[in-house]
């Protein structure tokens, strides 16, 4: 029994994809299983992992459940330490420490009132007097580690802190919140981080949109960079005969300026449609580079 990973909605959990980051961008494999917002409450299908009854959540293949991702975070750093969760330098590490614990406990009005939705952007967000405070509260943390580590990330590498971070950025861009160019810098290294643009493609590719997350503003084109043109096509001829993730043969079919490409499932192809330069793997089919 291998590590499994419970996540949440892809577009919509903000603390599955802090755990994803802390596996994906760290090397470390788990098994995935997704649970379904839609079927049943969470604390309901988490219910045979007790005490665990929200997402993320790990259960390591010894039967030991992590229910918190900030334990998750340390456990992991713990079992793996050549992995890299946390600066190797004293004085970074104990900074990165206080942001992901800040980060863990704080901010409540940013998630109440922008909750994280990688399937929209808006502008126009009021902002109220509340979330002016954790905006700038925000702001203060992060700049006084930039100021220190001088980016993109927060304490040099990318840390746990940067993890846990990731979607308060989502949250800043999707929702346009008016924060200074130091800031938005720091958004924009997490928009356009490969990572993140691949869990975003697999959340655009997996799952119903969930209405309750909506909100009634103006909306906007996603902030991140734009992904190269891409459509899912019924028939065609692939120049490739196996799928480039899992070696198995082409099912479904995939159009990018003027080629075309074959999956062995739809989500190995929806994902890459909906951003294909995010995945190493199919860039290398693409380009050559094998």
């Amino acid at each position: 029994m291998s590590d499994k990973l419970f996540l949440g909605d892809y577009s919509y959990s903000s603390w599955s994809l802090r755990a994803w980051l802390l596996f994906h961008r760290f090397g470390i494999p788990a098994t995935i299983e997704i649970v379904d917002f839609m079927k049943a409450g969470v604390a309901e299908q988490m219910s045979r992992f007790s005490p665990a009854r929200t997402v993320p959540t790990l259960v390591l293949s010894d039967g030991t459940v992590i229910w918190d991702s900030l334990a998750l975070a340390e456990e992991l750093a713990s079992r793996h330490p050549d992995a890299g969760h946390w600066p190797s330098d004293p004085a970074m590490r104990a900074t990165a420490r206080s942001l992901a614990a800040e980060m863990h406990s704080s901010f409540g009005t940013l998630r109440e009132l922008c909750p994280m939705n990688l399937r929209a952007a808006y502008s126009d967000t009021p902002v109220s007097e509340a979330l002016q405070a954790d905006l700038a509260r925000i702001e203060t943390i992060w700049g006084f580690a930039l100021d220190r580590s001088r980016g993109p990330w927060l304490c040099g590498d990318y840390s746990v802190a940067d993890a846990f971070f990731a979607p308060v950025a989502a949250r800043i861009a999707g929702y346009a919140l008016p924060v200074g160019d130091q800031a938005r810098s720091y958004v924009a290294a997490h928009l356009a981080d490969p990572a993140f643009r691949r869990w975003r493609a697999m959340g655009l590719a997996r799952g119903a949109t969930l209405p309750w997350y909506d909100r009634d503003y103006a909306q906007l084109p996603w902030p991140g960079p734009t992904p190269r043109p891409a459509r899912a096509i019924d028939k065609g001829e692939a120049e490739n005969t196996t799928c480039p993730y899992s070696g198995d043969p082409v099912t479904h079919l995939m159009e990018s300026e003027g080629r075309i490409f074959g999956f062995c499932n739809a989500f190995c192809r929806d994902k890459t449609v909906n951003d294909p330069d995010a995945w190493p793997k199919f860039v290398a089919m693409r380009d050559g580079t094998n």
